[in-house]
């Protein structure tokens, strides 16, 4: 290989580096080289042993560091050779502008997200793949319906196999058909002939519906609804979908329902809810609902676009309105089934339904086409004599994005990083610095006018950009840089005629709405502090509304913590001299000591003049909020830092969102007094308009102490200890503290605490008694703690609606050694106590049928994780139940037991897990249950599952990849490969055998997995496979 070559690798591999904001790790580095290339990196034919010694060999382009599980991970290397993106992204207007770049910081961690809140509620089918299964490559000596069928040699031939049609006689699923239908149904309200449901079936499920479901369909009432118009002829028979709500309210009935989330329901459900709707339909109750109470009762459900519980109703309704619901109302849900559709994700308690809104718009279409969609329907702007297309957000969840400026925060303006937006964009002007870098394109613009698109030649720089003229003068013009996002005075002779090729990439500079800040947008304070914190820096996106100006939360993921931007700037508001004073060596009297944390950390409040205030501000908001109806001040969309109201001690306080469970159950911090809680959204309001500059300004009256002398790390204190401080000190009405020390960077005091007025001599100290009673030591082989005093949970207080966050968030971690050890040694699982009754296992299709799973864990083809798709919403639901349970159960030891199944809680989360094996050191090996991964978990953190949490089938499916059984041993490249294409996706599984076994956990199943992403192509992953395997061979 010759220099040009070697030049053309290092430049494939800079390039393979640079789309990925947080390195490529060395194992992963070849895999994403050939997706880009097509080919391996050949690191022998230019003379290195490994590729190590060429990574090594280039420090002009990559720079290898140590990553936190201890891999070797490779990274871009910044300096003279910047990456294009970032020399393009940095484009900002300053005072002196040049043109030039500034070097920004494009190495952003991704924020993941949480791992149950991808499919929050009901989804429809995936499209499904041609019927070909077991025919496929490295599959076909096991036979399948129909009669072999030589499959292509290659996946992106476009000529296709012959489908095999299904035998008359060939069983079917009942369940899969009739789900199938319902959907069909729903899209045809009006009515469907039933000779057009054969083709509109093969057309969705590309697969011929089975005869003998047609013969079925008359006793399906209730999937459907049969009308013989002319004839008996079953042809000619017209369907429509079935009628939900006949006992009760004849006149909806007759009119068949609109098309909304109930398509989305599973027959057992269906059939539960029927069996309650006739059970309920016997009791005495109105015909109808009056219409206020259905017209505010639409206003609630409104409100939370995610759904509502029926339970919360009586409460809300009542809070908000300041009247009752009829009592009937929750006994007779379908009288609500014009404004809303039921479900019920717990089928066994008809009590535990989730209401969602009917809009006219399906929220819920088909993720894969969001873009498309948008891109088919967008208006394009006219501008000159041509048009340029309007720029579509993102479909990710937390896109990257620059930030350019912001003079309002209700209109900041930023770019999109990646794919399709700066690559896009780089493209573009390389052809144009191309384009008219020929003297014969140069085309000079003598007389712009405002409003036209133009070619401008950069100052000091050789690029060639798109701007917009804005303002004409006499030998100069003002032109605003549509992809960059700021505005510039150059000389005429800089403009050029832009060429109708350029106007094909929509202006890639676009605009945001800060959430949480837009009473404030033009705040001072606020826009400094964003100017400080975000301008001019590549920063992650999460997306709340998606809107022509989207709605946005920004995030610095760039440290070690992430810091919420939005927060950031809302804290500048806050009036500094109204802060806890802290000044060592004072003394204060009076104090409330409102929480003790585990890892010893105190929060108290101390006399001052910004509680005093608070105090006055929280007694206004009280009969504020007592005074109004309207649900105008529900919270309706929560978030991250958001700043609301939630109840305490039977009162409205400050809180902050602190994270979100799904769409209905969120962490919250109680501000002013230090404690962290689990609710329901529905307990939340908004701040009153009237009073949110009052309470934004005043900062948390909440005093974060430790006690001076005594240690505060992870493992110092015993429960024993926390118990201690917390009998001691909650409950006591004449505390006193002197200020020891203060550690200004974290805000936290070191205190010696009285409870007495006593200050003065330190040996009465609360931290003396402690020291001599030798409560706070850590004992061997015992595990408790929290990872610090920022990520430390609090004890339960009196108010109802508050759900203690106690003990810790995640045990660490050891060697990934000890987890195999611990594997291979477990016994065979014995039987779970008596009293537990196991849900049921989890219903499968019928052998090569289809489902739609999502793939949680894949480690390599031989075994990954699935989970059913469309009733994952139901495993959400679950786990914000379980979250609202546990976190306010008083914490009990639990008798840890190998094969017991318990309930655990990792990190801020509770999951219904497996104990494989208990350690000396207090640690517990789990497996979870619903989501097949295997971890370490302090013995603090199990409890026991109740009942109520056994009803939905446990989730978890292990599995293996069909077509690959020869395969005895998987490379890490091919099992990088395979995680690649299949982790946390959406897929189909076709079903090719399955191991039984007693319990969930044992029982194995061997699929087909098939990707429908792409309308135009079925992407089989044991083809991938197999192909991958080949090419790995053949270049050894």
């Amino acid at each position: 290989i010759n220099m040009a070559d070697e030049e053309l690798v290092k430049k494939m591999v800079r390039a393979v580096l640079l789309s990925s904001r947080s390195g490529v790790s060395l194992s992963n580095l070849q895999v994403e080289y050939k997706d880009l290339t097509g080919e391996l990196i050949p690191y022998k034919q230019l003379g290195y042993a490994t590729l190590d010694a060429l990574l090594h060999s280039m420090p002009s382009v990559v720079k290898l560091d140590k990553g936190q599980s201890g891999e070797v991970v490779c990274h871009a290397t910044t300096g003279n050779e910047v990456t294009r993106i970032t020399k393009l992204a940095a484009r900002q207007h300053t005072a002196k502008r040049t043109g030039r770049p500034q070097v920004v910081n494009c190495q952003m961690r991704v924020k993941p997200a949480a791992p149950f809140v991808l499919n929050a509620r009901p989804r429809t089918s995936l499209r499904q793949p041609d019927h070909r299964g077991r025919l496929g490559r490295g599959g076909g000596h096991r036979g399948g319906h129909g009669d072999p069928v030589s499959p292509p040699s290659n996946l992106n031939e476009n000529t296709t196999p012959a489908k095999p049609k299904l035998p008359h006689s060939a069983p079917y699923s009942p369940k899969l058909v009739q789900s199938r239908i319902k959907e069909v149904l729903n899209k045809h309200s009006n009515g469907l002939w039933v000779s057009k449901l054969p083709p509109l079936y093969r057309e969705h499920y590309k697969q011929d519906l089975p005869n003998e479901a047609l013969k079925d369909l008359e006793h399906w009432t209730h999937i459907c609804s049969v009308e013989k118009p002319c004839s008996n002829k079953p042809q000619e028979m017209l369907l429509y979908p079935a009628k939900e709500t006949s006992q009760i309210t004849p006149q909806s009935a007759a009119t068949p329902p609109t098309p909304d989330k109930s398509q989305f329901h599973h027959n057992k459900p269906q059939t539960q809810r029927s069996s309650a709707t006739s059970k309920s339909s016997t009791l005495a109750s109105p015909r109808d609902l009056p219409p206020d109470v259905k017209q505010k009762l639409g206003e609630l459900l409104l409100k939370y676009s995610s759904g509502l519980w029926a339970h919360a109703l009586p409460k809300l309704y009542q809070d908000t309105y300041k009247c009752k619901l009829p009592e009937f109302v929750l006994d007779h849900l379908t009288l609500l089934s014009d404004i809303c559709t039921i479900d019920y994700p717990m089928p066994d308690n008809s009590k535990r339904a989730i209401l969602y809104a009917k809009v006219l718009e399906d929220e819920n279409r088909n993720q894969s086409g969001l873009a498309g969609s948008e891109t088919k329907e967008t208006v394009e702007r006219c501008l000159s004599s041509q048009t340029v297309p309007s720029l579509v957000i993102p479909r990710e969840e937390y896109p990257s994005v620059l930030v350019v400026e912001a003079s309002d925060t209700n209109s900041v303006i930023l770019r999109y990083i990646g794919e399709g937006y700066s690559k896009a964009q780089e493209k573009l002007e390389d052809e144009m610095r191309e384009f008219y870098g020929q003297d014969i394109n140069k085309v000079a613009l003598t007389s712009p006018l405002s409003g036209q698109l133009t070619a401008v030649h950069a100052e000091e720089e050789e690029e060639i950009l798109r701007a917009q003229v804005c303002e004409v003068m006499a030998d100069k013009v003002k032109v605003y840089y549509v992809d960059h996002g700021f505005s510039e005075v150059i000389s005429k002779s800089k403009l050029f005629e832009l060429h109708e090729k350029f106007y094909r990439l929509p202006f890639q500079a676009t605009k945001c709405k800060l959430a949480g800040l837009e009473s404030f947008s033009q705040e001072q304070a606020v826009l400094k502090r964003f100017e400080s914190m975000a301008t001019g820096k590549i920063l992650l996106a999460e997306i709340l509304e998606r809107k022509e100006v989207p709605l946005m939360v920004l995030y610095d993921t760039s440290q070690d913590d992430d810091i919420n931007i939005n927060a950031a700037c809302m804290k500048a508001l806050q009036d500094k001299s109204l802060e806890s004073p802290l000044k060592v060596n004072s003394a204060y009297m009076n104090v409330n000591v409102t929480s003790v944390c585990s890892d010893g950390t105190i929060y108290c409040q101390v006399p001052s003049r910004g509680l005093t205030k608070l105090n006055g501000i929280l007694e206004k908001t009280e009969n504020y909020l007592h005074s109004q109806v309207t649900s105008e001040l529900l919270v309706s969309r929560p978030f991250c830092g958001k700043n609301c109201l939630a109840r305490y001690k039977g009162k409205w306080s400050r809180v902050e969102i602190t994270n979100l469970h799904g769409s209905r159950v969120l962490d919250i911090l109680f501000v002013d007094v230090g404690i962290r809680a689990s609710v329901e959204v529905t307990e939340l309001r908004e701040i009153p308009p009237p009073l949110l500059r009052d309470l934004i300004s005043t900062p948390p009256q909440a005093l974060k102490c430790c006690l001076a002398d005594l240690p505060v790390s992870v493992g110092s204190w015993t429960p024993d200890a926390v118990h201690w401080l917390r009998d001691t000190v909650l409950h006591c009405s004449d505390c006193s503290l002197k200020i020891a020390k203060v550690d200004e960077s974290k805000r936290l005091a070191h205190v010696y605490l009285f409870t007495s007025k006593n200050f003065h001599d330190t040996s009465c100290s609360l931290n003396q008694q402690l020291a001599d009673l030798n409560l706070w030591n850590h004992q061997k082989d015992v595990f408790l703690s929290s990872r610090g005093p920022s990520k430390s949970l609090n004890a339960p207080t009196n108010p109802a609606t508050i759900h203690n966050t106690d003990v810790q968030d995640k045990a660490p971690h050891t060697a990934r050694r000890m987890l195999s050890l611990l594997g291979s040694q477990s016994a065979p699982p014995c039987s779970p106590p008596v009293q537990l009754a196991l849900p049921p296992l989890l219903e499968l299709p019928e052998i090569g049928q289809n489902m739609d799973v999502f793939v949680s864990v894949a480690c390599h083809p031989g075994h990954f994780v699935l989970q059913p798709w469309q009733d994952m919403y139901k495993l959400v639901d679950l786990m914000g139940e379980m979250i609202l349970h546990y976190n306010k159960m008083e914490e009990k030891p639990l008798k840890v037991e190998k094969n017991q199944v318990c309930a655990a809680k990792l990190e801020n989360n509770w999951y219904r897990v497996l104990v494989k094996g208990v350690l000396t050191n207090g640690l517990v090996s789990v497996f979870q249950l619903d989501y097949g991964k295997h971890e370490l978990v302090s013995c603090t953190q199990l409890r026991p599952l109740t009942q109520e949490f056994c009803q939905l089938p446990f989730q978890a499916i292990t599995a293996q990849l069909a077509g690959t059984l020869h395969f005895l041993q998987w490379s890490e490249e091919a099992s990088i490969v395979f995680r690649n294409h299949v982790e946390k996706k959406p897929l189909v599984a076709q079903l090719d055998s399955v191991q039984e076994a007693s319990q969930s956990w044992d029982r194995k199943v061997v699929i087909y997995l098939v990707d429908t992403s792409q309308e135009e192509r079925d992407i089989w992953l044991h083809d991938i496979m197999a192909e991958f395997t080949d090419e790995m061979s053949n270049a050894a």
